[in-house]
Parts: structure tokens; sequence; C-alpha cells
């Protein structure tokens, strides 16, 4: 595990930040969001002054598809009702969930990367989250705090992700590499899509691997994050598309190779392999890209 004066990690307006430093500065001039799988989780305990936001509020189906990204006005009216302000930091953690015990560690990457996908400027990941606070001996609290909105506009950062025939078109390219955040078990075979396997070329790489075992939310040290790029021949002279199933898994290892690596193309296909399945196209089965 990391010491506390290797924090901040990460370059850019995206950084991951510890427990220690968040204590020692609660009263700090950013917003903190909690956004822990369900509304009960944060009414039975919270870091204080942490203001709710649902994780599952920033998609929407769209033309029958769902999992879609939310117009820029509604993520507008959404952040600015919880008080992001976009020159100002955003601190987002989640946990496990201690009411309802649903979490697995991907809400605070999924919430992270909506911000930033809709403009904000400065967020911060509490590397670790409500587990890690926990047990170096931060409060919790079920009082709500005072939080005022904010005029937050929503600007879609078109540059982040990338459309479904631009990733048929250039997938195969040998400067491409499109990396699949799920569980190999989908990956290789049947999910709940209608169709088994991946997207052909695509590499399984899963989002899990990157962080440490006993704690999804916790980041693996740079060594071991390096041996499993060295491992897949991940590069940064590659252009990385994360995919996954929904979009959400795949938002982990944007961040991570966008501002932890610093990697120049990154970009990730929010579609996924949802989308994939939706225009029928021909899937791959098996460990190996096809």
């Amino acid at each position: 595990m990391r010491s506390a004066d290797q924090y901040p990690l990460g370059q850019g307006a995206m950084k991951w930040t510890c427990a220690q430093w968040l204590r020692d500065n609660l009263e700090g001039d950013f917003l903190l969001l909690d956004c822990q799988p369900n509304i009960h989780d944060y009414i039975k305990e919270h870091i204080p002054g942490a203001v709710y936001f649902n994780p599952d509020h920033t998609r929407v189906s769209q033309g029958g598809v769902p999992g879609r990204f939310i117009p820029a006005e509604a993520a507008a009216a959404l952040f600015s009702q919880v008080g992001v302000r976009p020159e100002h930091p955003t601190i987002v953690y989640t946990g496990a969930g201690p009411f309802k015990n649903w979490g697995d560690g991907l809400e605070q990457t999924m919430i992270a990367y909506s911000l930033m996908r809709y403009g904000a400027k400065e967020v911060w990941l509490l590397d670790g989250g409500m587990e890690t606070w926990k047990q170096e001996g931060g409060e919790t609290a079920q009082i709500y705090p005072s939080a005022e909105g904010s005029d937050f506009r929503g600007e879609v950062q078109e540059d982040f992700y990338i459309a479904y025939e631009q990733v048929k078109e250039i997938k195969d390219r040998d400067d491409v590499m499109v990396l699949d955040a799920r569980p190999p078990d989908f990956y290789e075979g049947q999910g709940p899509w209608r169709k088994p396997g991946h997207i052909p070329g695509s590499i399984s790489f899963p989002w899990r691997k990157l962080f440490t075992d006993d704690n999804p939310r916790l980041l693996k040290e740079d060594a071991e994050i390096q041996s499993l790029l060295d491992g897949a021949g991940i590069t940064p002279e590659h252009h990385v598309i994360c995919s996954c199933g929904t979009g959400r898994e795949a938002t982990a290892e944007f961040l991570i190779f966008k501002y932890l690596l610093g990697f120049p193309h990154v970009r990730i296909y929010e579609g996924a392999f949802t989308e994939w399945c939706h225009y029928d196209e021909p899937t791959a089965t098996g460990p190996e890209p096809g």
C-alpha cells in the first residue's frame, strides 16, 4: 500500500488522493461527492460533509439502446443541483455500501469520468474509497451537509470517446489496441448479451486486475500495474480504446491510462459490447482476440 507522501497520484485534471490527506483537509474548498450504490448506504454512513449523488443518474436509454450518456443539458441540471463548480475540485468516493452491500468499486470511476466528460476541470478520486477511509480511522456521519447549487453548464468533451462507426474503421490497425475490461468468462463466452464473446480483435484486460485483491477501489502499486501492461503488450505508442459491456467498467481503465499513466491516445467506446451486439456485428469467443 502506498504511503501518504506518494499522493496525489496522476497528472492533469484528474488525480487520486488518500484518506490521510482528506482527513487533514476536510474543511477545504472542494465538493465531496458520495456515490455509494444505494441512497440507504449514504443515509447509514458517509464521510462528513459529503453530498450524495446516485451513480446511476448519468445514463439513460436512447433510441431503445440502454446505457447511453445523458444529454449535456441533463448533466448540467444534475451536477449543478449538487453544487459542482467547474473551476473547483470535486472529490469522489464510494464504498461497498453498508446497508445494501451492492458496490463493486466502479461507482467512483463512473462518476469521475462523467464529471470530466461534461466539463469539470478538476476531479479527484479517494484511492481506496470508504473502506480505506474507515480502516485509517476516518469518522463517518449521518448528518446531511448544507450544500448550495451552482451554475455548472455542461460541455461535452468529445475527444474522450469514440463512436461505433470509428471503432469498426480503426480497431484492426496495428497501432490500435481495443481493451475489453469485462471478466474473462464474459469475454470468452456467454454473458447477459444476446451474442457471446467479444468484439473481434479486442484483447481481454479485466479492470479488476488493476486494483488490490481485497479492495476494488484501491489502485495497485505502479510496478504491479506496469507488469500487467507489459504482459499484455500495451504501450504508450498505441491508440488505446477502452471497452467493456456497457461502458461502465471501461471508465476505470480510461482514467488510469489517461491520467495515472499519461498515455497520449486513450478513448472510451461508451457503447461497448451492448451497442456492438445491437448492430448485429460478428463476435469472437474463447481467450484469443479472434
